[in-house]
């Protein structure tokens, strides 16, 4: 098993497929190394890439106020991919982080042929909250 195969294998997302399902999703996959400071989005910018955190934290925020932390094991850029639409939160790596990317087509082809991934990504984008929105607990 290659290392991009066994970082996807440790990610709670991919927890439900097999060995050669997450193999697949591997070939799709890209490696990213991103310093601290990085914005990996940006509030209101067009949606183009789902990003997988293997290691690192990632601060989000909207309209300037934080919404949340993330850490390894966590995703995000999701919600503007699956309805189509902008950008709804600015993220920034607040330290070093290590993440694995999808394109849009690369997330389309994963949540389309794994329904456990879809489902997954479905309820994340539903416990979130979207534009226009206040965030709430958790």
């Amino acid at each position: 098993m290659d290392e991009k195969t066994e970082l996807l294998a440790r990610l709670p997302l991919f927890a439900a497929l097999d060995q050669r399902s997450i193999e697949a999703v591997a070939t799709l996959a890209r490696e990213v190394e991103a310093p601290a400071g990085t914005v990996l989005m940006r509030e209101g910018d067009a949606a183009e890439t789902f990003y997988l955190i293997v290691s690192g934290t990632v601060h989000v925020e909207r309209a300037g106020l934080p919404l949340r932390s993330l850490t390894g094991g966590s995703f995000l850029g999701e919600i503007a991919l699956v309805e189509d639409g902008e950008r709804t939160a600015t993220a920034t790596c607040v330290t070093d982080c290590r993440l694995l990317a999808l394109g849009r087509f690369e997330f389309d082809r994963v949540t389309a042929t794994f329904p456990e991934v879809r489902s997954r990504i479905e309820a994340a984008v539903r416990r979130r909250p979207h534009a226009g929105e206040v965030a709430g607990p958790g």
